[in-house]
């Protein structure tokens, strides 16, 4: 990947960027493996190739920081700190992933986040546990325990002023989110892993067009709303997650039409480098200009 300094940004910014992760053939991550076919694939095709700000980047940097710094601090006889582990499965396919902080005798693993404020108000941790349950099975590959995962997410956004006055709002900057690990979720997460291997193997050596579409979920799409409208009125009397029942209101309520407005793939606008190679992204760009 090729990175840019159009805020002219000095230097160490700019070799932070470019210090980036390269793929390895036969080889995936935990949080590779935790995006779509398309995303993956294509970002392997086409690594050399894309283009990004370091200016985009520094968030990263932020990490960096954070797991620099709280490395430091050292470890006692049972604990280890970045540490890497591979496994490779029978086809020969490698799954690789570096735990930030293992306790040996406790059974757990820590790892450490940056996040918006806005993952701890809508609690949807799932991506989180699915990486940490991914950990859980590395160390299980190497006959070590693992009982509980702990995510410390640093929340890059927090404001100690909302948190006085808002009820929801996190009361610290540092959110603690824990989940522990059962025998049952390892085995449907070596199922998973297996799967997941088996569909980028099916896929490697197809056409970027043949790779299998991200879903709406993975594109972050919320799906098309349906507004109930009235004539000479310019906000909806009411928005529907459905056609239906947006028809059902209209005739009720005395609306005129219903406006249905497009979801957005979020996602792909603004945190998908993949979208300038990829056929769906470049398909809505066509109909946008015709339209």
């Amino acid at each position: 990947m090729r990175i840019t300094n159009n805020a002219k940004l000095p230097m160490p910014f700019v070799r932070m960027a470019e210090d980036n992760y390269i793929s390895t053939p036969k080889r995936y991550s935990v949080t590779t493996l935790l995006k779509p076919v398309r995303e993956i694939l294509l970002k392997r095709r086409y690594e050399q190739e894309y283009e990004q700000d370091c200016s985009d980047m520094v968030w990263l940097l932020f990490g960096k920081a954070v797991h620099g710094i709280l490395e430091q601090y050292g470890t006692g006889e049972s604990e280890f700190v970045e540490e890497r582990l591979d496994y490779k499965l029978e086809n020969g396919y490698t799954v690789s992933g570096v735990i930030d902080f293992y306790d040996i005798d406790k059974g757990e693993v820590v790892d450490y986040k940056t996040a918006s404020v806005w993952k701890v108000l809508y609690k949807d941790y799932s991506d989180w546990k699915k990486q940490g349950l991914m950990y859980a099975w590395l160390l299980k590959q190497y006959s070590l325990p693992c009982e509980k995962v702990v995510f410390y997410a640093i929340l890059k956004d927090w404001s100690k002023t909302k948190a006085q006055f808002t009820a929801d709002y996190p009361k610290s900057p540092v959110e603690m989110v824990e989940f522990y690990v059962t025998d049952k979720e390892i085995e449907e997460t070596d199922k998973f892993i297996r799967s997941k291997i088996d569909e980028l193997i099916e896929y490697e050596e197809k056409s970027d067009e043949e790779l299998p579409l991200c879903s709406m979920e993975e594109r972050w799409n919320d799906g098309d709303k349906f507004a109930v409208m009235k004539n000479g009125r310019k906000t909806a009397l009411r928005v529907f997650d459905n056609v239906e029942e947006a028809e059902t209101y209209k005739d009720e309520k005395g609306g005129d039409f219903i406006e249905t407005r497009k979801g957005v793939d979020k996602k792909c606008i603004d945190y998908c480098l993949c979208c300038t190679k990829c056929a769906y992204w470049q398909s809505l760009q066509g109909e946008k200009v015709n339209g």
